[in-house]
């Protein structure tokens, strides 16, 4: 303990690596203690080369670079996080020819593949209103575990 009092710059190397690591690890990259991973490792550094000297600088400096970080950070990262595609196209069911093992329409419904009912909802390019059950369909597409579906 000793050592972290004695090398503030340190400490706050410390604080951003456990801070790096539990976002990276637990949160998935959202954000807020990324900012301030990102704080703590810039006051480590400016306390390294002596520009920030006290902890009630320290304190503040994180404080500042974790609000300005986030500032120029937040519209960058939300856009990243938002550029996946939600629709998948490169599955195997993609093509397959299934029945429907209830009505399906824009809102939901569900097909019968492989022996389990998967949800199913009509695809955009659909140009009917629903498909009737036992009628069969065609995949052409996957949003997370709903099949976009058209009639044959």
């Amino acid at each position: 303990m000793e050592y972290f009092l004695e090398n503030p710059d340190h400490s706050w190397y410390l604080i951003a690596g456990i801070s790096f690591v539990i976002e990276l690890s637990i949160m998935g990259l959202s954000g807020p203690l990324l900012f301030f991973a990102i704080a703590s490792l810039l006051t480590g550094i400016l306390v390294s080369i002596g520009v920030i000297d006290g902890w009630q600088s320290e304190v503040f400096s994180v404080g500042l670079l974790t609000a300005l970080i986030a500032f120029i950070l937040w519209k960058p990262l939300k856009r990243f996080q938002n550029t996946k595609s939600k629709t998948d196209n490169s599955s195997d069911m993609i093509g397959l020819k299934v029945p429907a093992s209830s009505e399906i329409n824009a809102s939901g419904g569900t097909i019968r593949y492989s022996g389990i009912n998967w949800p199913a909802r009509l695809a955009d390019e659909a140009d009917v209103e629903f498909i009737s059950e036992k009628s069969l369909c065609q995949i052409v597409a996957i949003t997370g575990n709903t099949m976009l579906v058209k009639p044959i």
